[in-house]
Parts: structure tokens; sequence; C-alpha cells
């Protein structure tokens, strides 16, 4: 009798391949496209925000420079008229002695301050006595300015500011007069003249394309010279008139600006496309560009400051970003693609394993096959475990690389808040350091040391609110110690609290230092709670009434309970919350390992997350903390 023949072993199912699906590669293609152009328009919006910034500092710090150097002499004509010299002149103009006094008066102090000219003239507008009345060529006296603009204001008894070019040597200056009074009666007009050649060494404070127009909305000073004596907009007809009549700029004719330019660009700027040729700021002659116009008025010369912004640096930055976006969303989705495939990979391998248990329960009576069979499946199992323990190495290692990058991303967010945190005092600095400069060149030194200790006080300030952002984005290793819970909600809801502010959050902490005392890792527990606190912040955004409760209490079996709980949109009904890339926000905003990441760090300190829906709404995260062991007595 012979044995029995034993049964094939089933075949193996046939392998399956995913085959390219044209929609969803359309859809990948879209989402990936839709992505990099959200990122370019984020970047360009968050690079134009920056360069008006920027563009409004540098227009107030060189409108700080145009009025100290045309405002700096402009009270002195005022003074002129308290000289006796002048008045007796203006009483007795043709006194060759009267003359001669006047003008080594206004020499002397023209040197004194250092200002182009000063002169008088009579009510028809004849100078009669000039500081230059030395100088062949240039000197004022009995030349005929009735037909200046300041001179009319002069006489009507206003003070007269004017920008126009010298009639003699054609050089431009910015004009003062005041009227001369004798008995309360209006006789004559002092002038002064200021140079403006210090505001063309000042372009340099701009670090771009600039221009000053006067009232008439012509430019009379540039960093590039082909603006000069252009007009912004047509000037009207009696403007031309009045222009020709006074000479302002000579005879030369007024040409148009390249590009109209608004009355009044508005904060947000104008856009204007142009080609600079010439320029100190663009050096390539010819080449066309946009540009972001900004404007200020200088009050007090009733002048406009425009300053001209290159655009192409902020798109550059803004496309590189969209690329970046649509490169990081199209890595995400393919390794979405590699998991699903891989998932796919291991069901065939579990059905293929079904099928050897199959046959190795048809050839049970090879004892030796089935010995070689539990050989190399042990064999195999320890290769697994190996391996698994070299994953799970892999995991905790990319676990404290997520939290490292977490912090940075939580540090990321904070920068405008902790940049205007800082502003403030390094303002306060920036001040109290000029002023000490000025009191020790007055010998002042009880006045300095005042604001060195000031000084002082104000970087203690500054240090200790760097000092937890230095604590937070340290990376180490988790080290439990004995921890004040309150300490480290504190620390979490110091990183948070620009955030929670800006959202309406209303905060209720009943977390009182010394109260709970865990054995844990402070750092780590801290980027647990700022996952949390995150997540209960973007769950009450859509939310009427946001309230955030932070408490702490403790157990029967003496361990702690801290609980984070919101007015929020509730839990899911799915029991997926603590599964890796599961989450309930938008794509794009989370990949869904946080609160998996959260309960791992908690479960390495002896405790464990759990989450639970309130009974009046929202939810509460509740974290299971050891307590610290009491020292002994």
């Amino acid at each position: 009798m012979t044995a029995p023949t034993p049964a094939a072993p089933p075949p193996l199912p046939p392998s399956r391949t995913m085959s390219p699906n044209p929609l969803l590669l359309a859809a990948f293609l879209l989402l990936v496209g839709l992505i990099g152009i959200g990122g370019y328009r984020a970047s360009e919006y968050q690079g134009m925000q920056a360069l008006r910034t920027d563009a409004g500092h540098r227009l107030d710090l060189f409108a700080a420079a145009v009025d100290g150097i045309v405002n700096r002499y402009a009270h002195i004509p005022a003074t002129i008229q308290l000289n006796e010299e002048v008045l007796t002149l203006m009483r007795r103009p043709h006194s060759a002695a009267g003359v001669q006094a006047a003008n080594r008066f206004l020499q002397q102090l023209n040197e004194h301050i250092g200002s182009v000219a000063i002169f008088v003239m009579n009510q028809r507008g004849i100078v009669l006595a000039s500081s230059n009345w030395n100088h062949p060529g240039e000197n004022f006296v009995g030349e005929d300015l009735s037909f200046r603009s300041y001179f009319l204001d002069g006489l009507a008894g206003r003070v007269g500011r004017h920008f126009a070019i010298g009639t003699t040597r054609g050089e431009p200056g910015y004009f003062v007069s005041t009227p001369i009074r004798d008995g309360g009666r209006v006789v004559g007009v002092a002038v002064i003249k200021i140079s403006l050649g210090q505001l063309n060494q000042a372009w340099s404070l701009l670090g771009a394309p600039a221009l000053i127009a006067d009232g008439n909305g012509v430019v009379i000073l540039s960093s590039v010279p082909e603006w000069r004596y252009t007009a912004l907009k047509p000037l009207p007809l009696d403007t031309r008139v009045e222009v020709r009549m006074s000479r302002l700029y000579n005879e030369g004719s007024i040409g148009n600006f390249p590009v109209p330019i608004d009355d009044d660009p508005g904060p947000e700027g104008q856009i204007v496309h142009m080609a600079l040729r010439g320029s100190p700021a663009r050096p390539h002659a010819g080449f066309a560009g946009s540009y972001l116009v900004h404007g200020r008025g200088l009050q007090d010369v009733g002048w406009r400051l425009l300053i001209f912004s290159d655009l192409r640096p902020v798109r550059t930055q803004a496309l590189g970003h969209g690329a970046l976006a649509a490169v990081a969303t199209g890595f995400v989705l393919l390794l979405l693609l590699v998991l699903a495939q891989r998932r796919r990979i291991v069901c065939q391998k579990l059905e293929a394993k079904e099928l050897l248990e199959q046959a190795n329960a048809q050839l049970e009576s090879k004892v030796a096959r089935r010995t070689r069979a539990l050989t190399d499946t042990n064999a195999r199992l320890r290769k697994e475990v190996a391996e698994r323990q070299q994953a799970e190495q892999t995991l905790r290692a990319a676990q404290d690389e997520l939290v490292q990058a977490a912090k940075l991303a939580v540090l990321g967010q904070l920068a405008a808040g902790i940049t205007h945190e800082l502003a403030q005092p390094l303002g306060a600095m920036r001040t109290l350091s000029g002023n000490a400069i000025e009191f020790m060149k007055r010998g002042n030194l009880p006045t300095v040391e005042q604001n060195l200790t000031i000084i002082a006080r104000l970087a203690d300030q500054m240090g200790r609110i760097i000092t937890p952002l230095k604590t937070f984005a340290r990376k180490s290793p988790a080290v439990p110690a004995a921890t004040d819970l309150a300490h480290a909600v504190s620390a979490a809801l110091f990183l948070l609290d620009q955030r929670l502010t800006k959202a309406g959050i209303t905060l209720i902490n009943r977390c009182e230092p010394g109260q709970a005392i865990a054995w844990c890792d402070q750092n780590r527990l801290e980027q647990v709670l700022i996952n949390l606190i995150r997540n209960a912040g973007d769950a009450m955004a859509d939310s009427e009434h946001k309230e955030l409760l932070i408490e702490v209490a403790p157990r029967d079996d003496g361990a702690l309970e801290l609980s984070i709980a919101d007015s929020g949109c509730g839990l899911p009904d799915d029991g997926a919350l603590f599964e890796p890339f599961f989450t309930t926000k938008p794509a794009g905003e989370g990949l869904g390992l946080g609160l998996a990441i959260s309960r791992d760090i908690v479960r390495e300190f002896g405790g464990d997350l759990r989450a639970e829906n309130r009974p009046e709404g929202g939810a509460r995260f509740i974290l299971q903390l050891p307590a610290a062991p009491k020292e002994p007595s």
C-alpha cells in the first residue's frame, strides 16, 4: 500500500500593479499648480509688505535729513530786521556808508552760518545789500528780483518759502524771505538762500531711485539726473504762466515725467513700469522694470519726497517660494502614493503567507521539510525582530526631529510678535544712548549715569524676553525631573500669547505654582502643551464663544491630571484621533502627526494622553502624568 500523494499547494495570487489614472494625474498636477500659485501670491504679499515698511523707514530718515538741511537757517531772515545797519539802509537807501555797513553785516552773518547768500531788498524788489557784495560776477546788489515769488510774499507781510534757480550763477537753492518792518510798516524784504547740495549727497540714505517735487509738481532734486525739472503731471496753463513770470526754473522748459504719478499713492503705494538710465541703483542702462512708488509730504517746505523701490527681488523671491511650495506638495503627494502602494504590497504578502500556511498543513508528514520551514521561519523572525528594533530606533530619532521642527515652527510664527516686543526697548535704548552722548559732551555725568542705568534695565528686559525662546528652541534628550506644571503651562502660553490674543480667545488658567509637581521632562512637556493649545485654538476658529480652560487635579492613585478644554467644534466619533496621518484640518494645514507624537512623548514619561467631548460643547484633552517622588525627610 503506497502513501497518498500530498496535494499540490495552492497557487500564489497574481501580482497586481497600479495603472496610472489620467484623471488622478490631472488632479495631482492641478493641486500642485494651485499650491504653487498660492505660495507665490503669499510670498509676494509678504515681500510687498516688507518693502512698504522699509520704504517708509527710509522716507522718514530722508525727510528728517531734508528738514535738518532746509530749516536749519530758515529763522535767520527774521532776525535781520533787528540790526540797526539794515534799518538805517532801509531809511536812507542812497547812503554809501549805510550800504557798506549793511553789506559787511550780511557778509559776516553769512560766513558765520555758511549759507549761499543773504540779501535785503527795498519795496520795489531792488537788492540794496548782499553778503556777496565783494564777489565779482556773483554780486546781487542792484539786481531787480521783484518778479520772484518770495519777494512778493515778504512784501505782503508773509514768510516766503520757495525753490528757485539763481539768475546770477544758475545755482538752485531754497529761498526764505521775511518782511522788514519799521514802525509796523513793511519797508523791505530780507532773504536767505540755502544750498541744496547736501541733499544730493544724501541720496545714498535711501538706497533706491528717489526725487523731490515742489508744490507745482516739478521735480527739483533727484538721484536720477534726467528726471530733474520734469512735471509729474502736465502743468495747468495758469501754473505755466506763473512759473514763467517768476522764473523759478529760469528759462528752461519743463518736460513730462516718464510715467504719470498719482497725487497721493497712499500707504499701499503705486506700481509703475519704466526704464531707468544712469541711476546709481540701476546701473544697467535702458532696463525696463516695475517699481513701487511711495511718497512722503514735507509739510514745512511744501515738497513731496518719492522713492521708487524695485519689485524684481520681491517677485524673484516669490517665484522661488511658489516653486518650493509646489515641489513640497508634490513630494507629500508622492509620499502618500508610495504608502498606498506599500499597503497593497503588504496585503499581497499576507495573502501569500496564508497560502503557505495551508501548504504547511498539507505537508505535516514531511517532518524534515517542516523542521527546515520552522528553522527558516525562526531565522526570518529574528531578522524581523532586528529590523523592527532598528525601525523603532529610527522612529524615535525621527520623532525627536519632528519635535524640534515643531518648536522651530512655533518660533517662526512668534517672530513678528517678538520683533514688536524688542522694537520698543531698542528704540528707547537708541534715544537714551544719543542723549547720553550729548550730556557727556556737556559734562552732565549724573544724567549720563541715569541714562545708562535705564539702558541696562532695558537690556535685562530684552534678555527676559529672549531667554524662554532659547530654552524652548534647544534640542536636548528627554531627562525626567521634578517639574512644576504651572511653570510649564506658563512657558507654553508665553510662546502662544500673540496667537491666542489675535484669535480673540479668553484664557482661564487655574494652574498655580507649587500646586502640582510632576516627574517628566519639562522641555518635552512644553512641546506637548503647545501642540494641544494650538489645536484647541484652531478648533475654535469658527466659534462665536472662544474660551480655553487649563486646570490640574490629583488622581486617587497619586498621579496628576492636566486638562486642556476648549469651546470648539468637538472631536470626531470614529476613534482614529491618535492614529498617524489622521487630521481634521483642511488639506495642506497639517500632517496628522502631532497628537500621535504627543501621546508617545507622554507615555515615555510613564503617563498617558486621552481625549473626550465636553457636555457643554468642545473638546478636552487630559494629560495623565506621574507625580514627582517625595524627597526623604
